[in-house]
């Protein structure tokens, strides 16, 4: 992290339920690889400003994004809703229990198992959402993209963290599969004639688009 990043954060009070979310998932041994403080604050932000009330995450890891989505859509009738893929059930039980605690419980809706063939019943069963965050594996962002686009709303936000790979997105020399495929995604997101985006330096990357209407 950087000092401007610790600046900013140190700005802030500490968060006590995202930072039991945080202790959580160590005790489980997850990977410690949620949104950073700042962004997730971003996504409640971005949630509540352009009232969103379908929501749908694609990694839920331990549930800090996604309560953090949840923020978002507090004072919403009927509570809005957080659809959340995750491939391993183990990961989606740790989540749903930290939504519980955090005041969400049955907010979210968790599908479990490769986040494509979950997509792709999505679109077979004509769900539409006005909100994607996507941070999973790096591999599946273009294809993860193309169904957000799909099943999108006019004027849906599409949200993505880690586009750049902790440096590895800018460095010509790095060529693997997951580097090759956020950079096509990034390329998509600033160039895409359905899409008005912006892509955020900070922490490891933040794409924001908005689905033209």
């Amino acid at each position: 992290m950087s000092d401007i990043e610790q600046y900013v954060d140190g700005l802030y009070e500490t968060d006590a339920v995202l930072t039991r979310v945080k202790e959580g998932i160590a005790a489980e041994g997850m990977p410690s690889i949620s949104i950073a403080e700042g962004y997730g604050r971003l996504l409640t932000l971005l949630v509540r400003m352009s009232g969103a009330e379908k929501v749908l995450e694609i990694g839920a890891l331990g549930g800090y994004s996604g309560i953090c989505l949840a923020r978002g859509m507090e004072g919403k009738e009927g509570g809005g809703s957080l659809v959340s893929l995750e491939l391993l059930q183990p990961y989606a039980d740790v989540a749903a229990r930290h939504l519980a605690e955090a005041g969400y419980d049955g907010i979210a809706e968790y599908i479990v198992g490769d986040a494509k063939e979950s997509l792709a019943r999505l679109k077979e069963q004509g769900r539409k959402f006005d909100f994607f965050f996507i941070d999973a594996d790096k591999e599946g962002y273009p294809i993860y993209l193309d169904y957000a686009l799909e099943l999108a709303l006019p004027g849906a936000l599409i949200v993505a963290d880690n586009i750049l790979l902790r440096g590895r997105t800018t460095d010509a020399a790095k060529q693997g599969p997951a580097v090759q495929a956020v950079r096509s995604f990034n390329e998509k997101i600033a160039r895409d004639v359905r899409l008005e985006s912006t892509i955020l330096p900070g922490y490891d990357g933040l794409a924001i688009a908005r689905v033209r209407g």
